[in-house]
């Protein structure tokens, strides 16, 4: 079974979604314009914006589609593709996450347009653009399914199993116990609901990732005199031109890929479900700041994780996954090290398993609103955090990479077409802040789909 995955995913992502990847990410910065680059300065303006009480917004909603991306891929991701594709797999997830950026800002720009209101506050994502803007239900709910599988159980397995190797290796307690317990704590969360999951994010993340950043920095600080060495590795081994330190290009290029995606979830089709919910002004609002998280993620976070193993020489040990993260940061800092990482990949992964569980529930809601299928879906949830820490590292990625190669496949395809929309939303956008407005978007300025359009009186 398991070398079945990695054959079905191997011939996926080299021949599937690789270029569809690399394609969206450069048309989309060509027809933006480099929006992700141009428009940084509006990115920072746009995250301090207040929603009003008892509303989620810019902040809260940009808080939710952090925490998962923003979890066990950027500790035991960036690991695992070093282990598997050498230092050069770092080069290609930066290359992924500054073009991707624009993938991003499209696919969310479109969720909030086509987002639809609910009891409390909006909701929406990849499943309700394909059904409201390209009118293709059975799109939407083959994607609700995919999504579901993706983050509601195969990505969770992912999440659980790191989560348990780092805490079993430095507390000495067998997985299976600190499976259960993380269960336990999944559960209580999860039907607390979405008000509860993205007051949680927005404390814990940025907590989490500043906490790390600052480590990550400091062990620079410490090898300073390294830095430009290190660099060169990457870009040498990124070409295949230093295949002594492990990955062929071929290897090196997918894994940076592979790992990037999963840890930014640029064109993935996840964080659109977290950027519909937000209360703004403009779709545009919600497309900058989720570009702005895939250079947060990748370009910082993903970077520190990077730089703390390369730094440290054991990348090459044997070493796989957090363990690898782990044991490098040891070496800089002394057992310390090894303490923060278990401490930090508490947060990021138990963060993450909340704001996956959140992309299945509004995507379960997209097909049905029967609590009792909500209900079975949580339980599934704390089934599938369970199996996480009885299954190998290799198995539950195999499973994810899987079920994260069809799922983006199926939001690239709908994106590509829905791109005008997303275009000309742009345009008006930066047509009235030239103009000294701050944006507002009313589905009157679209008569062509002012009837497909829910929200945006």
């Amino acid at each position: 079974m398991f070398e079945l995955l990695n054959v079905l995913n191997d011939y996926l992502w080299t021949y599937v979604v690789v270029t569809l990847l690399v394609f969206c990410a450069l048309y989309f910065t060509l027809r933006l314009k480099g929006v992700q680059f141009r428009m940084i300065g509006n990115m920072i303006k746009v995250i301090v914006e207040k929603p009003g009480d008892q509303k989620i917004g810019a902040v809260q909603a940009f808080a939710v589609s952090l925490s998962s991306r923003v979890g066990t891929g950027n500790l035991a991701g960036v690991a695992s593709a070093i282990f598997v594709g050498g230092p050069g797999a770092v080069f290609w997830m930066w290359i992924m996450a500054l073009f991707g950026a624009a993938t991003a800002f499209v696919e969310a720009t479109l969720a909030q347009l086509y987002k639809r209101k609910g009891e409390d506050s909006f909701y929406g994502g990849p499943a309700y653009y394909m059904q409201y803007g390209l009118h293709r239900k059975w799109m939407g709910v083959l994607f609700a399914i995919l999504i579901t599988i993706t983050f509601g159980m195969a990505n969770q397995v992912v999440q659980s199993n790191t989560l348990c190797d780092a805490l079993a290796d430095s507390l000495a307690i067998d997985a299976k116990w600190i499976g259960l317990t993380i269960t336990i704590a999944t559960l209580i969360s999860i039907f607390g609901g979405i008000r509860r999951i993205s007051h949680f994010a927005s404390i814990v993340v940025p907590f989490m990732a500043i906490g790390y950043v600052i480590i990550a920095l400091f062990v620079i600080l410490l090898n300073i005199t390294e830095i430009p060495a290190m660099i060169t590795l990457i870009v040498k081994s990124a070409f295949g031109l230093e295949q002594a330190v492990g990955g062929a290009f071929g290897v090196a290029v997918m894994q940076g890929v592979k790992r990037g995606l999963f840890s930014n979830e640029a064109g993935e089709g996840s964080a659109p479900n977290a950027a519909a919910i937000a209360h703004t002004s403009h779709p545009v609002k919600q497309g900058l700041l989720q570009a702005l998280g895939v250079f947060t993620d990748t370009i910082v976070v993903c970077s520190c994780t990077a730089f703390i193993i390369l730094l440290s020489g054991i990348y090459d040990s044997g070493r796989d996954g957090i363990i690898l993260t782990k044991y490098s940061l040891e070496h800089h800092i002394g057992p310390a090290g090894g303490l923060f990482i278990t401490a930090a990949i508490f947060l990021f992964a138990y963060s993450t398993i909340i704001a996956n569980y959140f992309y299945g529930e509004t995507n379960i809601r997209f097909i049905t609103r029967k609590m009792s299928y909500i209900n079975l879906f949580r339980i599934i949830t704390g089934v599938t955090v369970m199996a996480g820490a009885l299954v190998s590292l290799q198995e539950a990625w195999s499973i994810v990479d899987l079920a994260m190669g069809v799922m983006t496949i199926v939001n690239l395809v709908a994106i590509i077409q829905l791109s005008p929309k997303a275009f000309f939303l742009l345009r008006n956008y930066i047509a009235q802040k030239k103009e000294g407005r701050n944006p507002e978007f009313h589905r009157s300025m679209m008569p062509e789909i002012e009837k497909d359009i829910e929200c945006w009186e």
